[in-house]
């Protein structure tokens, strides 16, 4: 049987570095977003944002489309297919690591007295 190490090594450390996630899980509840709101949902700064989604662009994760609206650049970023489906497959594995830990759980927790 495996342990809950061998399930975190199974997860994509690409998706599950925290800001990534957030990215990644608030772009899965809508179509688009613009970056302003993404900043100010993650509270990331502007260039430490940039970094993450060129990151995720690069992976193939999101698309980003940039216009110049009233002479200033608008940014719109989206999942891709491939995004939508491994933010789902890496909640799912979240999920059977929970499960698998409460399992764990019934069994005596205190190691000591066995």
């Amino acid at each position: 049987m495996s342990g809950l190490d061998d399930d975190l090594a199974k997860l994509d450390h690409m998706i599950h570095e925290p800001a990534r996630l957030a990215i990644l899980t608030a772009l899965s509840a809508c179509k688009s977003a613009d970056f302003i709101f993404m900043q100010r949902l993650t509270n990331l700064t502007a260039g430490n944002l940039s970094g993450h989604l060129t990151r995720l662009e690069q992976a193939g994760f999101i698309w980003m489309e940039k216009k110049i609206i009233d002479k200033r650049t608008n940014t719109k970023i989206g999942l891709t297919d491939l995004g939508r489906t491994a933010i789902s497959r890496h909640w799912e594995q979240l999920e059977q690591m929970r499960i698998h830990a409460q399992s764990q759980g019934t069994e005596s927790i205190d190691s000591t007295t066995s």
